[in-house]
């Protein structure tokens, strides 16, 4: 431990003069931009460090427990073994969006403590090393809704938390930070560990909703006026015997949807796909493509947005990829008018399953085209997936008006990603389907560590390569309510970090209208192209508004987008497909008084019979043999 002033190392390994003084934003001899990792000590002998030391000969300690790599081109110190502690970092991996995860270790004279004392990135930090602010301190300056959607993250990650055992460090306040709507985690604590002193520890070392509650009505003693009363009956709900979380969730969430549905909301897409310097063909598509198709746009086109990058090559991809966002479509299409139907509010988890039978639709269309034309292996044809769609269920207000839930649900497959971005902040959404992050959730490798593998960008999963029992779509529920851009990408914008690195100069030009939509989406591709340029780049832009009422596009509802040109490679995989479209029957035929769940039974049938017709169009004969198998002649 030492207590010299410190200095930055360049990361570029090339660099003649690498140490540079704390401060400084580029390198004083190769002006290479340096890094400024900031991370979370955790271990009893690393939390006290005395502030000002250096550790290990590179760790600079700005507050305990907020700890300077000052050597950040260094991979960290991993040990071949490590502590039970790390592993809920680990299996949790899914859930960065609000966890930290596992950066490296400190080497330690002592070779227990080395296994037990390790750092965190992906830390409730500001760019300066600040903590963010706690969600007790904030609580009073946030609005209604942002205040039940904080309750409503924390209630989603209680699950998931206390299977591993660590849902306590939802019971510590100052462990809890907020990054805007988004709520974060410092670090995890051990169940046992934190009840151990308890009064509920002769009972079990496991926390109960009612430990929740009792956490959450600190704060909702401060709650705004409209959801104060409904919040607090909802945790003395929550402290009864027997009570299910289920029960909880379904109440928090009309709550949550009511509070939404009183902000106006306006979203603007734009999407085009390019392909590229180094390509000579595009297996990428995307919904909409605004730049290029000059068709009048549809209804659609301000509810769904798509990015697919196809694998297989051009005589496969290409075919994936545009016969994903077909289907897509057409199934979005019959469950938001199914949704729109309904009198009674749909549940997360009931669009969340029926959105996931629409992508084992799409999975199994592909997948049995790949079976009819004997393609195995590396051959076999595929896409990634990135999709998002606003389900604009209407609520009842007090003076009767009706007003949009603002839901977004995100699906993804693959490598393909999702970014919320706004002038203060840019959240990546996605967690990709590669070898390094399945290690991670494995328990098997940390993440730094598993970058370092020669297949650790290699796809986990693909829409198409397997049978759909296979398949593990990720869905996630968002609501709407702050002002910002979302961005869909392929890989081949999102690679070497460059969003990361070039979010803020496009994002507070584009929410103060200094550059349009287009324009943001043009620029993102020839960034791409020329930072990157070696694979097809596919960008869908939304904007969405809710600080003031703006008038909605007039847009007709079944005008239809002409479809990108394929080659004539392409071309000869399938039959040319004929216009599908909906009728005015697959909506007016079913009587709004419907129960709820019989809605949403039909949805599911609607939409597997439009993709079992696609899939009679695209490939009779494939089509044929399932049936078949299925109903076999007597």
């Amino acid at each position: 431990m030492s207590a010299s002033k410190p200095q930055l190392c360049c990361p570029n390994p090339t660099c003649a003069a690498p140490l540079n003084p704390l401060g400084t934003l580029a390198c004083v001899s190769c002006e290479t931009p340096l890094i400024y990792r900031y991370l979370w000590a955790v271990g009893q002998q690393m939390e006290h460090s005395p502030v000002g030391a250096q550790i290990a000969g590179r760790y600079y300690v700005i507050a305990p427990p907020v700890w300077l790599d000052t050597q950040p081109g260094l991979p960290p110190d991993v040990p071949l073994e490590w502590s039970d502690d790390v592993l809920p970092y680990l299996h949790l991996y899914p859930q960065r969006l609000h966890l930290p995860e596992v950066y490296g270790f400190c080497p330690q004279e002592d070779e227990a403590s080395a296994k037990t004392t390790f750092l965190l990135e992906n830390v409730p930090l500001d760019d300066k090393g600040k903590l963010l602010p706690a969600i007790a301190h904030a609580w009073s300056q946030a609005t209604a809704l942002r205040q039940v959607y904080w309750l409503w993250q924390l209630l989603q990650l209680w699950t998931p938390l206390l299977e591993q055992g660590v849902a306590s460090s939802l019971l510590a306040a100052n462990n809890i930070r907020v990054e805007g709507w988004r709520v974060r985690l410092c670090q995890l604590f051990d169940d046992a560990d934190m009840l151990a002193g308890s009064e509920a520890a002769d009972v079990a070392l496991t926390p109960k909703l009612a430990d929740l509650a009792n956490r959450w009505l600190e704060w909702v003693a401060n709650a705004k006026p409209d959801v104060a009363e409904p919040l607090q009956a909802l945790c003395h709900l929550m402290k009864e015997d027997g009570v299910e979380l289920s029960t909880i969730a379904a109440q928090l969430n009309q709550l949550l949807l009511q509070q939404a549905a009183q902000l106006p909301l306006r979203v603007q897409i734009v999407g085009a796909t390019d392909t590229g310097p180094q390509r000579s063909h595009n297996e990428d598509a995307c919904y909409p493509m605004t730049l290029t198709d000059k068709a009048q746009p549809e209804a659609l086109a301000c509810q769904l947005a798509i990015v697919c990058d196809g694998i297989g090559g051009h005589e496969g991809g290409e075919v994936a990829s545009q016969t994903a966002v077909r289907s897509l479509k057409l199934q979005a299409q019959a469950l938001l008018a199914e949704v729109e139907a309904q009198t009674e509010l749909v549940s997360p988890e009931l669009l969340m399953q029926q959105l996931e039978a629409s992508v084992r639709v799409v999975n199994n269309l592909i997948a049995s085209q790949n079976d009819t034309q004997g393609r195995e292996d590396r051959r076999r044809m595929g896409t990634t997936l990135v999709m998002a769609l606003q389900v604009p269920q209407r609520l009842v207000m007090v003076d009767g008006s009706t007003g949009n839930g603002h839901e977004l649900y995100l699906i993804n497959v693959g490598d393909s990603r999702a970014y919320w971005m706004t002038p203060r902040y840019c959240h990546l959404l996605t967690v990709d389907d590669d070898v390094a992050a399945r290690e991670v959730r494995l328990g098997r490798s940390l993440y730094r560590e598993a970058l370092q593998r020669p297949d650790a960008g290699a796809l986990t999963q693909a829409i198409g390569t397997r049978d759909a029992e296979f398949l593990q779509p990720t869905i996630q529920r968002f609501l709407l309510e702050e002002d910002g851009v979302l961005l869909l990408c392929s890989d081949g914008l999102s690679d070497r970090g460059l969003i990361e690195a070039s979010w803020a100069e496009y994002t507070d030009a584009i929410l103060k209208g200094k550059h349009s939509l287009e324009l943001a989406a043009k620029t993102w591709i020839d960034l791409a192209n020329q930072q990157n340029g070696h694979d097809n780049t596919s960008v869908v832009l939304l904007r969405c508004n809710v600080s003031s009422a703006l008038p909605e596009p007039s847009l007709p509802r079944a005008s239809r987008r002409s479809e990108s040109e394929w080659s004539a490679a392409s071309r000869a995989l399938i039959q040319d497909e004929p216009a599908v479209q909906l009728t005015s029957s697959s909506r007016g035929s079913r009587s709004r008084q419907l129960v709820l769940l019989g809605g949403l039974l039909a949805v599911l049938l609607l939409g597997s019979g439009i993709g079992l017709a696609v899939w009679s169009q695209l490939n009779p004969t494939g089509f044929q043999q399932f049936r078949e198998r299925v109903l076999p002649r007597m």
